[in-house]
């Protein structure tokens, strides 16, 4: 079969290598993939957004079945797009992303079925957030109700930061209109853990647990960037927990968005807390975390192809859904300044390092073909991935592999998965 990857980043890469080990596959394409999606898949310039042209190349080229990696388009109708046309496609309809294209429906959503998140308010007008804020609790935390990269959310620990963040969201348009909206909600302390999870609108089946480091700075200081580096699995995701959250969070949000009209069929990211009053949920996503992706993947045991199908055709309560007995770890190079300034273009040395070495990965997140050579091309360029039989044997394995490659101005975090030595 052929199947078309719709995406430019490690996610997609990380999901590029899963199909390519499919024996029922054939041929994939990628739109509009990078460098290092290239191995496994012929790269089409066409963006995640035209979905005209997406859907005209899905039909010339006869493609069996095409799976969204990026949340724009999902949020955006690419699915619904594909579905008018009779082509197959793995991802949530424009009606169910909006799980998360906006947090005020998400927490609307929680709050009207019971599952467990924090207290927060709904506000519209940057005049009504700054006075709620001058009595709410402190610290507290403001959320841009639209997409914004993983980028929108400030931690305000003072009500001078807390006033900042309304005129930044709200004024100064930082996120763009994702900002015409914002929920303020309170505070939440715990561990965090990703939890990724395939749905059928009815059935679920979770994938490992992960950790995902978003802080751009060693300690988890520093400016929220998309992601620096992920550990799967997560030693504070217990039994205990995931009882707990199969109960009140997972298959409550499944029937959630089927009695709200917006049956879920694809990936749903559960951001959990887990704080002294049990789990919460941070946040949700509509697709594969990035850098999740590439940590949970590289462990799971089954052929991706038969999971997303039964997604697509609601057949997941016949999937059994299995994943290594080990660790893996992924550290993010960057170019330095990310998530600010940063130069691309910077030709990318020792790639060839990974090749024929078990166990050892090196997703492109941002990277291009320059002249012959392989050149950065986003402020996260590479997710080095390992794998160990415990997570600090990933960890160390990781981090000597982030030594094979090398670009000038290469930055990354040297505590990923400090949290281990803790648990």
């Amino acid at each position: 079969m052929k199947v078309l990857i719709v995406g430019s980043g490690g996610r997609e890469h990380a999901i590029a290598w899963k199909v390519a080990q499919s024996e029922r596959v054939d041929k994939i394409y990628c739109a509009p993939g990078n460098a290092g999606i290239a191995e496994y898949a012929e790269c089409v310039p066409i963006g995640a957004m035209e979905f005209d042209r997406l859907v005209a190349f899905a039909k010339e080229k006869e493609i069996d079945l095409t799976v969204i990696g990026m949340d724009d388009p999902l949020v955006g109708g690419v699915v619904d797009a594909f579905e008018a046309a009779g082509l197959r496609v793995f991802g949530p309809r424009k009606n169910a992303a909006i799980l998360e294209g906006s947090k005020a429906f998400s927490k609307d959503l929680m709050k009207k079925y019971g599952i467990p998140t924090a207290a927060y308010e709904v506000f519209h007008s940057p005049e009504t957030a700054m006075e709620y804020l001058q009595t709410a609790k402190l610290p507290i935390v403001l959320k841009a109700d639209g997409l914004a990269l993983g980028k929108g959310v400030l931690i305000c620990q003072t009500r001078e930061e807390a006033m900042d963040g309304v005129k930044s969201l709200m004024m100064d348009r930082s996120f763009g209109s994702a900002g015409d909206t914002i929920v303020v909600e309170e505070f939440m302390t715990g561990r965090e853990v990703s939890v990724l999870t395939f749905v059928d609108g009815n059935t679920y089946r979770i994938m490992a647990s992960a950790q995902d480091h978003k802080r751009a700075q060693d300690g988890d200081q520093g400016l929220n960037t998309g992601g620096m580096g992920t550990f799967s699995p997560s030693p504070f995701y217990t039994p205990e927990v995931d009882a707990f959250c199969r109960q009140y969070i997972y298959q409550p949000t499944v029937d959630a968005m089927r009695a709200e009209g917006r049956t879920f069929q694809g990936v749903i990211f559960f951001g959990l807390m887990l704080t002294e009053d049990g789990p919460k949920v941070l946040e949700y996503n509509a697709r594969f975390g990035d850098p999740e992706t590439q940590v949970v993947l590289v462990r799971m045991k089954n052929d991706i192809v038969d999971v997303f199908e039964a997604c697509v055709d609601q057949t997941l309560d016949q999937i059994d859904l299995q994943f290594e007995e080990n660790a893996a770890v992924c550290v993010v190079l960057a170019s330095d300044g990310y998530p600010l300034k940063y130069e691309k273009g910077l030709p990318i040395n020792g790639l060839e390092n990974f090749a024929d070495r078990d166990g050892y990965y090196v997703f492109h997140a941002g990277s291009r073909f320059s002249d012959g050579q392989i050149v950065t091309n986003g402020g996260r360029v590479l997710g080095v991935t390992a794998k160990g039989a415990d997570l600090k044997q990933a960890r160390a394995n990781a981090y000597a592999a982030t030594e094979w490659v090398s670009f000038a101005n290469k930055y990354m975090r040297h505590d990923i998965g400090k949290a281990i030595d803790e648990a």
